[in-house]
C-alpha cells in the first residue's frame, strides 16, 4: 500500500501574489545527383548504415560551423502503406539560419526515400528547432532514418541515424460491439466526460496557451518561486498522440542572475475556449514521469481571481524523491506526500486523478484512491488547468546538473463532470 511521509505542507506556488511555497522545400539533389556529384569530387564514401557520406570540409570550414545536435527523431515504427509524418527536434551551440533542414530515409540499396516537405532558410538555435515533415508511404523492410541539414555554402551535413522498422500491414480487426451498459473511464460515479485532450493535435490558442500564465509573475517566468523556467510554446510539442513537454538551457537571464531553462507549460488561461473545472469536476491525466536531475513536473490548477487564486496540486514531483507524489491542496489546506515504489518512478508512466469535491478533495493513483483531505474546494470554486514542466532552482531540491535537455510526456488530460 501506498504510504505517507509525514512532512508539512508548503506554501502556494506565488509569494508575490500570497502566501508561497520556498518553493516542398528548395531544390536539394536527388540521391543519383548527389552520388554523382560526390563521385565527380572523389569524396563518396558509403558507410555499413548505407548512408552517403558528405564532401569533405576544410578546418576553416568546420571551425566556422556550429554544432548541431539531434534531440529527437520520431517516428521510431511505421506500417506499411500507412501514410505517416515525421518529426525533428535538434538545436545548436549557436544561432545560424540553415537552408533546409529535414528527415532522410535510405533502404538497404542506398536510395533515398527522404521524407517530403522540408524546411527551408530556418534559423537554429540553442533553444532548439522542432519541424514536422509531409506524409509519406513505405513498403515493409528496414531502413536508415536520420536527420539531416544544409549550410549556407550548400554542404549537406546527416546527423546520427538510426533503425526504421516499417512492419507489414495487419488486417483489420472486427471492431468489438458497443457495450449495453455505457462507462464514463473516472472512477467516480456519475461523472461523464466533458473535456479532453487525447494530443493528437496541439490546439495552441483555441484549446491551450503554451508561453503564460497569471501564476507566473512576469507571465513568462517566475524566478521568485524557485523555478528556473522560461515559458516557449516551441518546447511543447505532440507526436503520436502524446505531448512532450522539453526543458533545455535559456539564452534568457533571470532577475536573480540565473541562467533560466526554456520549457513547456500548457494552461487553458487566455486560450479562446477558457476551460476551467469546477467544484465537483474529477480530473485525470495519464503521464511519463522525468529522470533528469531538477526536473518538476505538476498537474495543478490557478486562477488569478480567486482570493486564494484556487490552486489544487493533483501532483507535484520531483527526481530526488523518485518514488513520491506531492498531494496538496492549497485551497482549505490539506496534503500528503504519497510514496509508492510500485506505481511511482523516474521513467514510468502513472495515471494520475483529482475529485474536486466541496468538502474533500480525493486523489487517485491508476483509479484506485489514494487520499482525501476531508477539506475540499467550497461550493463556488473554478480554476483553469495546468500542465508542466519546471526546473527547480535549487531550494529544497536539486538544480539541473549539466546541459543535457530534460522531458516530460503526458497521454491525455480529461476532465469528468
Amino acid at each position: 500500500m501506498p504510504t505517507a511521509s509525514p512532512q508539512p505542507p508548503r506554501p502556494a506556488r506565488n509569494p508575490g501574489l500570497q502566501a508561497r511555497r520556498p518553493a516542398a522545400r528548395h531544390a536539394r539533389p536527388s540521391h543519383r545527383g548527389r552520388t554523382a556529384a560526390l563521385a565527380a569530387t572523389g569524396a563518396l564514401a558509403v558507410t555499413g548504415a548505407g548512408l552517403l557520406g558528405l564532401p569533405a570540409v576544410t578546418g576553416a570550414q568546420a571551425a566556422a560551423l556550429p554544432t548541431v545536435t539531434q534531440d529527437k527523431l520520431a517516428p521510431a515504427t511505421m506500417v506499411a502503406g500507412k501514410a505517416t509524418a515525421a518529426s525533428l527536434t535538434l538545436h545548436s551551440s549557436s544561432c545560424f539560419t540553415a537552408k533546409t533542414v529535414g528527415v532522410g530515409i535510405r533502404d538497404a540499396a542506398g536510395r533515398n526515400l527522404d521524407f517530403p516537405g522540408n524546411r527551408s532558410n530556418v534559423q537554429v538555435c540553442p533553444a532548439g528547432l522542432s519541424i514536422t515533415t509531409g506524409t509519406r508511404t513505405l513498403a515493409a523492410g528496414t531502413y536508415t532514418q536520420f536527420g539531416f541539414w544544409q549550410d549556407s555554402a550548400g554542404g549537406w551535413h546527416n546527423l546520427p541515424s538510426r533503425q526504421l522498422v516499417v512492419s507489414a500491414a495487419t488486417p483489420t480487426p472486427t471492431p468489438t460491439p458497443t457495450p449495453t451498459t455505457p462507462t464514463t473511464g473516472a472512477p467516480v460515479a456519475g461523472k461523464q466526460l466533458t473535456w479532453s485532450d487525447d494530443f493528437n493535435s496541439l490546439a495552441l490558442g483555441s484549446r491551450w496557451t503554451a508561453d503564460r500564465s497569471s501564476s507566473y509573475h512576469y507571465g513568462d517566468h517566475n524566478p521568485n518561486d524557485n523555478k528556473l523556467d522560461w515559458l516557449n510554446k516551441n518546447n511543447v510539442a505532440v507526436s503520436g498522440g502524446v505531448a512532450t513537454f522539453t526543458a533545455r538551457p535559456s539564452t534568457h537571464t533571470l532577475e536573480n542572475g540565473k541562467q533560466a531553462w526554456d520549457t513547456g507549460l500548457l494552461t487553458t488561461e487566455y486560450s479562446s475556449e477558457g476551460f476551467k473545472v469546477k467544484t465537483g469536476d474529477y480530473i485525470e491525466t495519464r503521464v511519463k514521469l522525468p529522470a533528469g536531475t531538477g526536473a518538476w513536473p505538476a498537474l495543478w490548477t490557478w486562477n488569478s481571481t480567486s482570493g486564494t487564486h484556487g490552486e489544487i496540486d493533483s501532483f507535484e514531483y520531483h527526481t530526488d524523491n523518485p518514488n513520491l507524489l506531492e498531494l496538496t491542496n492549497h485551497i482549505n489546506p490539506g496534503h500528503l506526500y504519497l510514496t509508492d515504489a510500485k506505481a511511482i518512478a523516474k521513467d514510468g508512466w502513472v495515471t494520475i486523478g483529482t475529485h474536486y469535491g466541496a468538502s474533500s478533495v480525493d486523489w487517485y493513483i491508476n483509479g484506485t484512491k489514494v487520499f482525501s483531505d476531508g477539506k475540499g474546494v467550497g461550493a463556488d470554486w473554478a480554476a483553469y488547468p495546468i500542465l508542466n514542466l519546471s526546473l527547480s532552482a535549487g531550494n529544497y531540491h536539486p538544480a539541473p546538473s549539466g546541459t543535457t535537455p530534460i522531458t516530460f510526456a503526458a497521454d491525455y488530460v480529461r476532465v469528468y463532470r
